[in-house]
């Protein structure tokens, strides 16, 4: 082989035949965005949802009495100015059967072709991050795949020091994943959970085996005590055997990315409901019509038509719009991908007076 040949082939080695072109498939994995909120949110557990680094969803079910304080950090390794933090409030010592605790990122069909899974030639999938904790510990990262509900997993570890981990599991000849928009293919960081879950021999293969393969009996919980916390960033999946280099974008990039699930008219990293001030989302009276409105052009394509909540920038009130010093009712409605429209009834409100809105807008998987 000549020279050029070997560099070519070490070329092809290093970025998994990829030479150019996105890498990571993972969207937010240096956890740089958190439109939400960038500081903590307290006393998770409950329920399910996106609090803080957009794109990564707290899941959780069996109502486990465990709870926990979420952040976007800023002691992330060398390289990263982010980090996901998890700082456990409530310990659950006691778990039950049904408990299960997770961190995901949930992917559409259509991003994940590339996986070639359900094919004979299906790809090998490498997940690589950076990750640390208070103590040594044990979890399991895995695949979903949702509509045929196979699965794989692995076990890492997880130090006082920051360590990037890599996994890579084989491609699946079972199991088309269809292109479209839904959440297809699951990426998941199993953190807590009960024999229910845990009671069969980890599936390290793919399997439709049920729940008891899904996590490893071996791991620990990070419910386990009030000292427990968990650092995640550097997050990558990527075709091939390979984890290559984590591939940083830019703050734009990436903020554009996660304002197709979720945007708002809030200053980013602020909670919605929170800030008050005299921002003109909506500036539009018509004495002779029954009602005053507004359409409101996204900042970018959303995922499908989302959910829009307004808020009164006066007060903060949900469902509410300002007309200088009184809230009144609004609503949002015919909602499309590109923008909606916002309204509140003119004859509570007045020809003269401009209207005040904030919004959020919401189209997650």
């Amino acid at each position: 082989m000549t020279k050029a040949a070997e560099l070519a082939k070490m070329g092809e080695v290093l970025t998994n035949s990829q030479i150019g072109g996105r890498r990571n498939i993972v969207i937010n994995g240096g956890m740089q965005v958190a439109q939400r909120s960038s500081s903590a949110v307290t006393g998770i557990g409950a329920s399910d949802g996106y609090f803080t680094c957009d794109r990564w969803n707290f899941n959780t079910n069996g109502n486990s009495a465990g709870r926990l304080t979420m952040s976007q950090a800023s002691d992330g390794p060398s390289g990263f100015a982010n980090c996901l933090k998890l700082e456990c409030t409530t310990a659950d010592t006691s778990i039950a059967a049904a408990e299960r605790f997770f961190i995901e990122q949930k992917l559409e069909g259509q991003d994940v072709q590339q996986l070639k899974k359900g094919t004979s030639d299906a790809e090998k999938i490498t997940i690589s991050f950076y990750v640390k904790g208070h103590d040594s510990a044990t979890y399991t990262v895995g695949l979903y795949e949702g509509t045929s509900g196979r699965k794989i997993a692995a076990t890492f570890p997880v130090t006082t020091s920051w360590v990037r981990q890599t996994v890579t599991f084989d491609g699946d000849t079972s199991g088309v994943i269809p292109d479209n928009n839904t959440a297809q293919l699951h990426l998941r960081f199993y953190l807590h959970a009960g024999s229910n879950y845990t009671s069969g021999t980890l599936g390290t293969s793919w399997n439709a085996d049920g729940n008891t393969t899904q996590i490893s009996s071996d791991g620990n919980s990070f419910f386990e005590s009030t000292s427990a916390t968990f650092f995640l960033t550097g997050v990558q999946l990527e075709v091939g055997s390979q984890a290559t280099p984590f591939e940083h974008r830019s703050f734009g990039e990436e903020l554009a990315l996660c304002q197709r699930y979720y945007q708002q008219s809030y200053a980013h990293g602020t909670v919605a409901g929170t800030a008050t001030n005299t921002n003109r989302v909506i500036r539009f009276v018509d004495a002779t019509q029954s009602y005053a409105g507004h359409w409101i052009a996204f900042k970018t394509e959303m995922r499908v038509a989302a959910t829009g909540t307004p808020y009164s920038p006066g007060t903060g009130t949900v469902n509410k719009i300002r007309s200088d010093s009184a809230d009144h009712p609004a609503v949002f409605g015919q909602s499309a991908t590109h923008g909606m429209h916002a309204y509140a009834n003119n004859s509570s409100i007045g020809t003269s007076n401009g209207l005040n809105l904030h919004y959020k807008a919401d189209a997650e998987l």
